[in-house]
């Protein structure tokens, strides 16, 4: 995130949300709040992105979802998680390594940040298998199949408007007056 921290500061609020929808916490694209955990979201997302040789920005499936972390929730959800994985991998790789590196990816995109992992236990994480890991819950912020509007977070859905995004994936800003 390209956001300065002072020294001691490991949360923040703005008024200029700046960033790449794809990659930004729920809370940072609805709240401008940030914090430490805001990075590891963004981690989770390229893990993915990696994992699956897709982009979540221009990532459509037909199977229901309509972005890269909801097509890996729904996976995990139907215990088919390696079906995640880029069929250029062909059986180059480890299963055991694989799900968790899929399991470490969907906790990284947790809708509370609280539920996220540090990154030193992400570190920890991939370098141990003595660590259990948590099993991850739906990923906060997702778009619909199908439909035009983006999921906000729960806690959010009576006092904002899902926010809606053009066919041809150009940005429609809506400006508030002060």
């Amino acid at each position: 995130m390209a956001r300065i921290f002072g020294v001691d500061q490991i949360q923040g609020s703005t008024d200029r949300i700046v960033g790449t929808y794809g990659y930004m916490s729920p809370e940072y694209a609805m709240h401008g709040q940030f914090s430490v955990k805001s990075d590891v979201y963004s981690f989770g997302v390229l893990v993915l992105e990696i994992l699956s040789g897709n982009k979540n920005s221009n990532f459509h499936q037909t199977e229901g979802t309509g972005d890269l972390m909801s097509y890996a929730w729904k996976l995990w959800k139907d215990r088919r998680p390696l079906g995640l994985l880029d069929p250029i991998l062909g059986d180059s790789y480890a299963r055991n390594e694989a799900i968790r590196c899929i399991q470490i990816g969907l906790l990284c995109v947790q809708e509370d940040p609280a539920e996220r992992p540090t990154m030193a236990t992400i570190v920890l994480m991939l370098n141990s298998y003595s660590v259990t890991l948590p099993l991850p819950n739906e990923p906060a912020f997702f778009l619909h199949s199908g439909t035009e509007s983006i999921k906000v977070l729960e806690s959010d859905q009576s006092t904002s408007k899902p926010m809606q995004y053009s066919i041809n994936e150009v940005s429609v800003t809506e400006l508030d007056p002060r």
